[in-house]
């Protein structure tokens, strides 16, 4: 469907979509006025040790001070404490009845904690700034004092902000009208389709009706003259947007999910809504495998969600999981966009080349971060969109820089290079493609390939490790051999061009396998810590995109992250998308009819074999970037498996023994020749 004729229905069924749009502005300005401003207080009180523990260690039997060695693990202490239940009974009895947040100061790593009440009463929030003020100070004391700690040794609480004057919050008040507005106008938008569908079928019942009755009937329906702009355009500028502008770039307020590429896949959704209520569009048959599974995540999602909304959430927590169901519709969207959108296998293959490509040039960025130790996306600013990753730089190891190129760490650079790298492969050795040169059909693989070690990360390693696992030992010998052969000598000359990164990479496996890695070791104690939480709420979670490092930790593992969030639900959803993947991969090597489509299919195995266990070494879902190239592999993957089933051979049977049209019949095998008579 073109842009004209989606405005050619709106024009007709503007009976529809204009009441829609009135009806939103007033109950925005209904919202504006009648929801009061909210106002916002802020003090940020700093610990400071007390004289006698100022000495050398031991701290003289204070446990609070000596937590760890330093003020840092007693402010987390004290943050706690006053974000818990008791805290919050005992300053409702001394007045503090709205809503406050304690935690660290922002762009600190000292004992400074931030104390905020937000209201509708300037005065009183004012005044309940002031009581918590002092309450965090009286609340350090008693914990010292149940710990029996000696007045000359207690840690101490001294204001260096006094509460401020607040002021009003107008952002929040902004976004209830625009959420408004946006669902006013979007269910509008939805409801004019529709219409138009149910008129439209209706139409057409009349004119058979007529023609059976030999009636005049239309002569046909109008020609458009518009272009029409199908699936796969519309995800080709998803791919731009999401590999060409740093991943951390958000619209104000979005958090993560606010990417200008997820922006455009929920606006491509609405396309695929429009296109599919008139009728143009249909799933192509055997392709319902990768949506079936996003229903089993959308169903865990939603439950987390209900589940987040019955607890006692702090306000991060709500709008983390408002944004965790933004996150949501724009995985759907890429899932039904690919799997349900595309009708073409041919249009199916450009999609995949084009990320490819886009893939390749940004592993060639980070060809150029790694050696000039930058990131050319720290120079990048755009109008409008902020960072929402708070004072992103440049992440060494070593001796070396770990370059990150436009996505937000180098962790998922490194993920989402593994996850195309199959591709890359399988497109090298396409015969379709023999006619290219070879630089451009191998230029994708040796710069993704070679950007992996660069991020001297044992995620990388282990993402190309499965690659090279899956992919080689399917090949024939003589091609095995060869590629083999690349490999050492690619290991070669990264020894000599960067001298000490192979052994830095060494370095970090071993650290790993004697667990005397330091970054291993906290991953393991962070296991235990998320056992309480799971125990708290197994089944649903607290919700998804409410686990905030900034309250909680990092979890640094998506399965302990889902744990927390969607609960045993979650996961199993979670789990059953990712071998839906690696299904999906072996059905095609299976049922095709030649090694190219064998290929393919073993790329798509690998692909999601990569994202199964790479899942494992860090919070893989939370970054857009790979998340986004993550549900478009899986979809592609379905709707490849669709193509190849409705191309495959039918069987015959009793009831069609005869072959269908088109197909030919197998070639009979030769018969063995009768054995000569014995003579006599």
């Amino acid at each position: 469907m073109s842009i004209r004729e989606m405005a050619a229905v709106l024009r007709r069924r503007w009976y529809v979509i204009v009441p829609a749009i009135l009806l939103s502005l007033l109950a925005a300005l209904h919202l504006y006025r009648s929801v009061p401003v909210a106002y916002q207080s802020q003090s940020s009180v700093a610990l400071l040790d007390s004289s006698a523990a100022a000495k050398l260690p031991p701290a003289f039997g204070n446990p609070i001070s000596n937590a760890g060695g330093a003020l840092v693990v007693t402010a987390d202490v004290l943050i706690r404490t006053l974000s818990g239940a008791d805290a919050a009974r005992d300053l409702h009895s001394l007045g503090v009845t709205d809503p406050y947040t304690v935690g660290f100061a922002a762009n600190t790593s000292g004992p400074l904690l931030t104390l905020t009440v937000t209201g509708t009463d300037r005065a009183k929030v004012l005044e309940e700034t002031n009581t918590l003020t002092a309450f965090a100070g009286e609340q350090l004391n008693a914990l010292q004092a149940a710990a029996k700690v000696q007045p000359a040794y207690m840690v101490q609480t001294a204001p260096v902000v006094l509460p401020q004057t607040p002021v009003p919050q107008l952002k929040s008040r902004y976004q209830q009208v625009l959420g408004v507005l946006i669902l006013g106008v979007g269910g509008g938008f939805v409801l004019s389709f529709v219409v138009d569908a149910l008129l439209a079928a209706r139409r057409r019942r009349r004119e058979r009706s007529a023609a059976d009755s030999g009636g005049p009937g239309r002569a046909g329906r109008r020609r458009s003259r518009g272009r029409h702009v199908d699936a796969t355009a519309l995800l080709t500028g998803y791919l731009a947007l999401a590999f060409f502008i740093p991943s951390n770039l958000t619209l104000p307020g979005l958090g993560g999910v606010g990417t200008p590429a997820n922006v455009f896949a929920l606006l491509a959704l609405f396309w695929y809504l429009a296109t599919w209520l008139t009728g143009r569009i249909r799933p192509a048959p055997g392709t319902r495998l990768p949506r079936v599974a996003m229903w089993l995540l959308a169903v865990s999602v939603l439950a987390s969600y209900v589940a987040n909304a019955g607890r006692g959430s702090v306000r991060k927590e709500l709008l983390g999981a408002d944004r965790g169901l933004i996150a949501l519709l724009v995985w759907v969207s890429l899932v039904v966009l690919v799997s349900a959108g595309i009708q073409d296998r041919a249009r199916l293959d450009v999609l995949l080349r084009r990320a490819v490509v886009m893939g390749t040039i940004v592993a060639a960025v980070g060809f150029y971060d790694f050696f000039t130790a930058t990131n050319i996306a720290d120079s990048i600013s755009i109008p409008g969109l902020s960072s929402s990753v708070p004072q992103i730089t440049t992440l060494d190891r070593g001796a070396f820089t770990r370059p990150r190129s436009t996505t937000a760490q180098p962790l998922e650079f490194g993920g989402m290079l593994a996850l195309l790298l199959p591709f890359a492969v399988q497109q090298a050795f396409d015969p379709v493609r023999r006619h290219l040169r070879a630089w451009r059909r191998w230029g994708p693989v040796a710069l993704m390939g070679g950007a992996l070690p660069l991020t001297v990360s044992r995620t990388s390693i282990i993402g190309a490790l499965i690659v090279i696992l899956v992919m080689v030992p399917r090949w024939k010998p003589q091609r095995r051999w060869t590629a083999i052969g690349v490999l050492v000598g690619a290991v070669a000359c990264f020894k000599v061009i960067i001298p000490g990164l192979i052994g830095t990479i060494t370095a970090l496996f071993a650290s790993f396998l004697t667990n005397s890695d330091s970054s291993t070791q906290a991953r393991t104690v962070k296991y235990s810590a998320i056992v309480p939480y799971l125990d708290e709420r197994p089944l649903a979670g607290r919700g998804l995109g409410t686990f905030i490092p900034e309250l909680y930790f990092f979890t640094d593992n998506q399965y302990m992250l889902t744990l927390a969030e969607m609960g045993l639900l979650g996961l199993v959803a979670l789990l059953f998308l990712f071998l839906t993947g690696i299904h999906q991969g072996g059905a095609i090597r299976r049922l095709a009819v030649d090694e190219s489509d064998r290929e393919l299919g073993q790329a798509f195995f690998a692909s999601a074999l990569v994202a199964l266990v790479v899942s494992a070494t860090f919070d893989a879902l939370s970054f857009p970037m790979f998340a986004g190239m993550f549900f478009l592999t899986i979809a592609a993957g379905g709707s490849y498996l669709g193509f190849i089933r409705r191309a495959a051979p039918k069987p015959r049977s009793v009831e069609f023994p005869c072959l269908p049209a088109g197909q030919q019949p197998p070639s009979p095998s030769p018969r063995p020749s009768p054995a000569p008579a014995p003579v006599r």
